[in-house]
């Protein structure tokens, strides 16, 4: 996992229910905590692009249903600035489901557009995608 270079605006808080836009068999997942990120006491943590997540399938394979798995933001809704001053939004959010933490994706076709800032950051992830914004 490298540094991310763009200043990401974080717009998926812990309990969001995400898309995901792979063939792993999981439909929707649910975001319930954001690896290394920390707050200040209190505040709930929030997910943005090219961020490690813990995710859990609410709808798929009943074989993954209920389960436990790690995952990368790929796209958000909200918009967020890169440092030629750019600013990236895309339609809908959307999680990429992994084997392990070290970013080895589970499946093998992504659907849409991936973040420019995810592949930097992943290079499994990059291996995948066909369309990088």
């Amino acid at each position: 996992m490298q540094s991310v270079k763009a200043k990401i605006t974080r717009g998926l808080p812990v309990g969001s229910q995400v898309e995901t836009c792979d063939n792993s068999g999981a439909k929707l997942v649910k975001i319930f905590t954001v690896v290394g990120h920390k707050t200040v006491m209190g505040r709930r943590s929030s997910a943005g692009v090219g961020d490690l997540v813990m995710v859990s399938v609410k709808r798929g394979r009943p074989d993954m249903r209920s389960q436990v798995f790690f995952g990368i933001v790929v796209r958000q809704k909200k918009e967020y600035r890169r440092p030629d001053g750019m600013r990236i939004k895309f339609e809908d959010n959307a999680v990429v489901v992994l084997k392990d933490d070290k970013g080895n994706p589970k499946g093998t076709i992504f659907k849409g557009a991936i973040a420019k800032e995810a592949c930097e950051r992943w290079p499994g992830v990059a291996k995948v995608a066909s369309i990088v914004v």
